[in-house]
């Protein structure tokens, strides 16, 4: 990898001179093959000579190293919204980021057609507290439009030292309401499992983001509620996902290896056979002695989060409630680039046991049941999905339909939850007459899912969105 990096490098920067090599090179190689190498040559030579152009004759002189990472960032937003460039300092936030502490405001954000929008703000984070929603818009960050800076850039503008302000303008939902925060940053430690006794029989667990710590979190928490919870008495669990943007693909594994013992879990198929991989559950692995499990989705649940479900939904292991997921079926790799940073890139399509793939399609769950969102909220928290960022993977029939991510901050008016206990309790929604649970017919065809791979250090699925994986936590 490295090595193509430098000999791109080297076909930027010395254009004719490649060009001139290059048909040497290629006498080996059949003539169709030769006129489409030589005509790649022939592009890099006008890059090269654009290039220079540009540093020899523009108004001002430009800086030459962010010409060059411009261009970069051009050649990978092209190819779908999930791949990207990331500069040294990227980079090592990024690894801080997986490792679920960092500095900043605590919410997930993506970009949209240039526009930088909420995927979700992470619980118990300053973002959280000061009110910023799902689906907001973030036109201003410390009174600098954030209309032409990229994702990274304007990550980068709103993390800063602990306990500084940073000021927000935001536009929210369909009326375009315009709303002013100011955020005083914080060292975010994402506690990525919380859990309690729900009734006194349900062991509910809710996992934020798929972190180095998710699986060893959700595994003490699972002894934990044990103990809270008389073995005669344990209904069973609930595994809360909603507004889950993703994270590392091992931790994943894990999670789905808590309820299972066996079997494949998710699969990767790229065009090198290095990106096609099945990952299966180690015998042994199933913490939660067979109870019965519920896996709460909806519109935020994304990525990592889609594979979970996906597969816990193809074993049968678990019942599905709530609304359509996010829909990112991909891949994405980083590739360290030495010391000026790394590339993230899709490399593959993931699938389900079933060999689902959801890419642009997302998971409907096995009922759905829709929240009752208060009316200065309505049409604000609907999350549209993979299906409607610009240039991602085509997937067949897509579904280009929003999909709701409300979930209520007071547990009483969660109706997704009251379905998933009540149906622990021998009641399926369908069959449910509280008015706390109404719900829409089940969902007698399982979704597609497509998963994305990581052998835990190089692979990188956020959410979002990223909920896809242009999804930054900041």
């Amino acid at each position: 990898m490295n090595r193509k990096a430098a000999y791109l490098g080297i076909g930027v920067i010395f254009g004719a001179a490649v060009t001139v090599a290059a048909p040497q090179a290629l006498l080996s190689i059949s003539p169709a093959a030769y006129a489409a190498a030589a005509e790649t040559y022939r592009q890099l030579n006008l890059f090269g000579d654009v290039f220079d152009k540009i540093r020899n004759d523009y108004v001002e002189k430009p800086d030459e190293a962010k010409l060059i990472e411009a261009a970069i960032n051009g050649m990978l937003s092209s190819l779908d919204p999930h791949s990207s460039y990331m500069d040294a300092k990227a980079f090592k936030d990024m690894q801080v980021q997986t490792k679920g502490e960092f500095g900043g405001l605590g919410i997930e954000v993506t970009q949209e057609d240039g526009i930088i929008k909420v995927v979700t703000p992470i619980d118990d984070t300053p973002a959280a507290k000061a009110g910023i929603l799902s689906g907001d818009i973030i036109t201003a960050i410390d009174e600098t439009p954030t209309q032409g800076l990229t994702l990274d850039q304007a990550v980068e503008k709103m993390r800063g030292a602990i306990n500084s302000p940073v000021k927000l303008k935001v536009v929210r939902g369909p009326k375009k309401e315009v709303k002013d925060f100011t955020v005083v940053r914080d060292l975010i430690k994402v506690q990525s499992v919380r859990s309690h006794v729900e009734d006194g029989d349900v062991a509910y667990i809710r996992i934020t983001q798929f972190t180095e710590q998710t699986a060893d979190g959700l595994k003490a928490a699972m002894e934990k509620l044990k103990t809270e919870i008389p073995a005669e008495k344990f209904k069973g669990y609930i595994l809360d996902l909603r507004n889950n943007p993703g994270g590392l693909l091992d931790q994943s594994i894990d999670v789905v290896n808590s309820f299972v013992d066996r079997g494949e879990i998710v699969s990767t198929r790229g065009r090198t056979p290095e990106e096609t991989q099945r990952f299966d559950a180690r015998p042994g692995g199933d913490f939660s002695g067979g109870k019965p499990l519920v896996v709460l989705v909806n519109g935020g649940s994304a990525s990592a989060s889609e594979i979970v479900a996906g597969a816990l939904q193809d074993h049968k292991r678990a019942t599905l409630i709530g609304t359509r997921s996010f829909g990112k079926g991909s891949v994405q790799t980083i590739m360290p680039l030495g010391q000026e940073g790394a590339l993230r890139l899709t490399t593959a399509r993931y699938y389900t046991p079933s060999g689902r793939s959801i890419q642009a399609k997302g998971i409907d769950p096995d009922f759905k049941v829709l929240e009752d969102v208060p009316d200065d909220l309505k049409g604000k928290d609907d999350m549209k999905g993979e299906a409607s960022l610009k240039g991602h993977l085509a997937n067949g029939d897509e579904d280009t339909s929003a999909s709701q991510a409300y979930v209520p901050p007071n547990e009483k008016d969660d109706k997704q939850l009251t379905a998933a206990i009540n149906f622990l309790h021998g009641v399926k929604p369908s069959e449910t007459t509280s008015a706390k649970t109404e719900t829409a017919a089940p969902k007698t065809e399982a979704a597609k899912a497509d998963a994305p791979k990581s052998d835990g250090s190089k692979n990188d699925i956020p959410a979002v969105t990223s909920p896809s994986d242009t999804a930054r936590p900041n």
